[in-house]
C-alpha cells in the first residue's frame, strides 16, 4: 500500500489543473489508494470500483476504515458476487453504493446470468454518470 500511495502522489500533479476539481478513482487496490489519499491530495470525490473490502474468504480482515476515512464524497460500485466483498457486507457510512448484479470483482457476469455483460456495463456507467452529475 505505501508504494502504491507514493506512486499515486507522484502522478497526481499530472492529473490536476489549477482551479478544476478532480475525482480520484481506481479499481480494486487503486480504489483503496484513492480513498487513502483523497483528502491529502485535494480530490473532490472518490470513485471506488470493486473496492476490496476484505481478502476473499476473510471478512475479519476488513479494510472498511480506508473506505470510511476517505473524507470526501465517495461512490463504491461493486459486483453482486465479488469475493472481495459483496454489497451487503459493506458498512453504512458517508459513501454511496451501487451493486452491479451477478458481477464478479472484474464486473464480469456469467453467460447464464439474467443480465448481459452489456447491461452490466450500462448499469455501471449510468450510475457513475448520474453520481458525477450530482456532485457540485
Amino acid at each position: 500500500p505505501r508504494t502504491l500511495d507514493t506512486g499515486w502522489r507522484g502522478l497526481w500533479p499530472a492529473l490536476t489543473a489549477p482551479g478544476l476539481p478532480v475525482v480520484a478513482g481506481g479499481r480494486s487496490a487503486g480504489a483503496r489508494v484513492a480513498c487513502r489519499t483523497a483528502q491529502e491530495l485535494g480530490a473532490r470525490a472518490v470513485l471506488a470500483l470493486s473496492f476490496p473490502l476484505h481478502p476473499p474468504g476473510k471478512p475479519e480482515k476488513s479494510r472498511a476504515d480506508e473506505l470510511l476515512g476517505a473524507g470526501v464524497p465517495t461512490l463504491v460500485v461493486q459486483g453482486g458476487r465479488d469475493p472481495f466483498g459483496r454489497p451487503d457486507e459493506f458498512p453504512s457510512g458517508g459513501h454511496g453504493l451501487v451493486e452491479v448484479p451477478y458481477a464478479d470483482h472484474g464486473f464480469a457476469v456469467a453467460k447464464k446470468a439474467p443480465l448481459t455483460q452489456d447491461q452490466a456495463m450500462g448499469l455501471l456507467t449510468g450510475a457513475v454518470a448520474g453520481w458525477l452529475d450530482g456532485l457540485s
